[in-house]
C-alpha cells in the first residue's frame, strides 16, 4: 500500500479524555472548535494561515464575542478535521488509501486551497492521488470503498469517477502485462488450467483472465455496478468473464437461505446483478443455467419487480438445456412450467426464422430439454396429475423421439398414486406413444401390472409387429422400426376388454368347472398363463397355442389335440382362463 507523509514536527496533540483534545504550546489556546461530540482547543494563527473557511468562522465568532466555533457538517467528522488541523500545525500526518478520501473532502470543506497558501493540503493530496493511489490496483479498490460514506462530497469532487476509471482501466489491461498483486483464490477454469500448464513448462507466471474478480467483488453493490458498467461499455471484456464476476458476487453476498428481513434488503442486489447480465443466447454460453436459476429463486424471495423476473425467465429458458434435474427441483412446479413454456415459444420462433435454419445446435437442445423434463417428471414427488400432464404436453414430438423417459415418469407416478381412477390412468398413459418405446421399455411395460389393460395390449401388439417387420436374428426390433396402422390393435383391445368384463360375472361358475376339470392335480394352477400371456393369446391365438404347447409335458405336446381345429381355437379364445 502506498502512503504519503506530510509535515515534520512531532505530534503535539494530546487529550484529557476521549472527547477533548488540545495542541500543546507555550501559548494558550485562543479558539475552541467543536466537531460533533469532540472539542479541540487550538490556536487561530495556524488554522487561519491554511483555511479560508476557518478565517470566516473565526471572524463571525469574534463579532459575537466568542471563541467557540461549531462545525457539524464537515465530511469525515472529527478524524478528518484532526488530520487537517495537524497539517496546519506542521505535525506529521500519514495519508493512505483508507483515509485520503475523507481528508480530501474535509480539506475541500475547509477550503485549504492554493489561493490561501501555496502547497496547501488540497494540492498535496491531488499529487498523491495521481502519482500513488490511482496507479495502484489495491489502493484504487480500497479508496473506492471509502467513497460511499462520504457522498455527495466524494461524488462532487469526482473521486468516485476517478476511482472507477482507475479500476476499470486496470481490468481491461492485457493480463500478460500485469505486474501488481491481486487476490485470486478460486479454481481456474479448464481453459485457464491448460494455459497455466503450458506456461509453467516455460517457467512463466500466469495471470488468468478473471484475475480481478475477487477484489472487485468486495465492493458495495452500487460501486460494483459502476465498475462493471464501465467494463461492459468498453466492449473489450469477454462476456464469460463478466458472468463469472456476477456469479462470484452473488455467491459472496447472497446467503443460501434468508429470512424475510434479510431477503428484502437483498432486493436491490438481485435487481442490479440481473441488469448487468450479458445477453444470453444458445450459441454462446455465458452464465450457467444453475446460476440463473438460483437468481430466479432469490428474485421471488426478495420480491423484485415483475420485469426483472421476466428477464430471468427468458435467460433461463435460453439455457434450459444446460440445467439439471436437481436445479429444477428447487423451484415450484408453476415456475418450471413457466420456464418450459417460454422455451417452447422461443423454439417455435427460432424454427420459423430463416436466419436460424442452419442452427446446428437446435436438435441437440430440443433432445436435452426433452430428456430433462422427463427426468424431472420422474423425480418430482409433489406433482399433481394436472401438473404432470400439462408439463409433459409442452414437450414437442421432436424433443421426445423415444418415450422411455416418459414411460419411466408415468410408471413412477402410478406407483406414487395408486388411488388414481381408471379415467385418470387413461389420461396419464395417453401422453405416451407405445410405438416410441424401445424393446427394453416395451418388455418392462408388458409385465407392468400398474398400466391399464389397453396400454399393455398396445405394447404387446406393436412389439410383435416390430418383430414381424424385422429380419430374422436382427437387432432392429426397436422403437425405430416402422409399424402398420393401429386399427387391428384397437379391434384386439376391444375383444380383450369385453372378455375382462365377462370375467367378473362368470367367475363363480368358472371356478366350479375349473375345479372339476383340474381333477385335483397340482400341475393345473402352475400352468395358468400370466396377464401378458393371456392378452398375447387373444391377439395372436395361433402363436399363443404354440407357446403354450411348448410349456406342457412332452407327451401332451405330441398329442394330436395340440393341433386343434379353427372352431376349437375360437372356443378357446372366448373362454375365461
Amino acid at each position: 500500500m502506498k502512503f504519503m507523509k506530510l509535515g515534520s514536527k512531532p505530534d503535539t496533540f494530546e487529550s484529557d479524555d476521549k472527547f477533548h483534545k488540545y495542541a500543546v504550546s507555550d501559548l494558550d489556546s485562543d479558539v475552541t472548535v467543536i466537531v460533533g461530540e469532540f472539542t479541540f482547543y487550538l490556536h487561530k494563527f495556524p488554522l487561519l494561515s491554511k483555511s479560508n473557511r476557518m478565517q470566516r468562522l473565526v471572524s463571525e465568532a469574534s463579532e459575537e464575542n466568542t471563541n467557540d466555533i461549531t462545525i457539524s457538517d464537515i465530511p469525515g467528522g472529527h478524524k478528518a478535521f484532526e488530520i487537517c488541523a495537524k497539517f496546519c500545525y506542521g505535525v506529521t500526518v500519514t495519508l493512505n488509501a483508507y483515509n485520503i478520501t475523507a481528508v480530501r473532502c474535509a480539506a475541500e470543506y475547509l477550503e485549504m486551497t492554493e489561493d490561501v497558501d501555496r502547497g496547501n493540503l488540497v494540492y498535496k493530496i491531488e499529487v498523491f492521488l495521481n502519482s500513488g493511489i490511482f496507479r495502484s490496483w489495491k489502493d484504487s479498490i480500497i479508496m473506492l470503498q471509502t467513497t460511499k460514506s462520504l457522498l455527495p462530497w466524494s461524488e462532487d469532487l469526482k473521486l468516485v469517477t476517478r476511482c472507477i476509471d482507475s479500476v476499470s482501466a486496470k481490468i481491461l489491461v492485457n493480463p500478460e502485462t500485469i505486474t501488481w498483486s491481486y487476490t485470486h483464490n478460486r479454481k481456474l477454469s479448464e481453459q485457464d488450467k491448460i494455459v497455466e500448464y503450458h506456461r509453467e513448462k516455460r517457467n512463466e507466471n500466469v495471470v488468468p483472465k478473471d484475475w480481478w474478480v475477487e477484489d472487485v467483488c468486495e465492493l458495495e453493490i452500487d460501486m460494483f455496478k459502476q465498475v462493471m458498467s464501465a467494463v461492459k461499455s468498453s466492449g473489450r471484456m469477454n462476456n464469460g468473464v463478466i458472468s463469472e464476476a456476477l456469479r462470484y458476487y452473488v455467491a459472496r453476498w447472497l446467503p443460501e437461505s434468508m429470512e424475510s428481513e434479510a431477503a428484502s434488503s437483498n432486493k436491490h442486489l438481485v435487481e442490479t446483478v440481473v441488469s448487468l447480465l450479458p445477453r444470453v443466447n444458445r450459441a454462446m454460453s455465458y452464465s450457467t443455467c444453475s446460476f440463473l436459476l438460483k437468481l430466479l429463486k432469490v428474485s421471488f424471495l426478495v420480491g423484485v419487480d415483475e420485469t426483472v423476473k421476466e428477464d430471468l425467465v427468458e435467460n433461463v429458458s435460453l439455457k434450459l438445456h444446460e440445467a439439471s434435474v436437481k436445479d429444477l427441483l428447487l423451484h415450484e412446479v408453476e415456475l418450471v412450467h413457466r420456464i418450459v413454456d417460454r422455451f417452447v415459444g422461443d423454439e417455435k420462433r427460432v424454427s420459423e426464422d430463416d436466419r436460424y435454419k442452419e442452427f446446428v445446435l437446435g436438435n441437440g437442445v430440443l433432445l436435452s430439454v426433452g430428456r430433462l423434463i422427463d427426468a424431472y417428471l420422474a423425480s418430482n414427488r409433489d406433482l399433481t396429475l394436472s401438473g404432470f400432464v400439462e408439463l409433459s404436453e409442452l414437450i414437442s414430438d421432436a424433443a421426445r423421439p423415444i418415450h422411455d423417459g416418459l414411460y419411466k415418469a408415468i410408471d413412477t407416478f402410478l406407483k406414487e398414486h395408486p388411488e388414481l381412477t381408471k379415467s385418470e390412468k387413461k389420461r396419464l398413459c395417453g401422453l405416451m406413444d407405445v410405438r416410441k418405446l424401445t424393446s427394453e421399455a416395451s418388455a418392462h411395460a408388458a409385465q407392468n401390472e400398474r398400466l391399464p389393460l389397453r396400454v399393455v395390449v398396445q405394447v404387446l401388439y406393436f412389439e410383435q409387429l416390430r418383430a414381424n417387420h424385422s429380419p430374422v436374428g436382427s437387432v432392429a426390433a426397436s422403437s425405430h422400426s416402422p409399424t402398420p396402422p393401429v386399427k387391428k390393435a384397437e379391434e384386439s383391445i376391444v375383444v380383450v376388454e369385453e372378455e375382462a368384463a365377462k370375467k367378473v360375472g362368470l367367475s363363480k361358475k368358472s371356478r366350479g368347472s375349473k375345479s372339476t376339470r383340474s381333477g385335483g392335480g397340482a400341475g393345473g394352477p402352475q400352468l395358468m398363463p400370466s396377464r401378458s400371456r393371456r392378452i398375447f393369446e387373444k391377439i395372436w391365438p395361433g402363436k399363443g397355442e404354440s407357446n403354450k404347447s411348448s410349456e406342457v409335458s412332452s407327451g401332451s405336446s405330441q398329442s394330436p389335440q395340440a393341433k386343434s381345429s379353427s372352431s376349437s381355437s375360437r372356443r378357446r379364445r372366448h373362454s375365461i382362463s
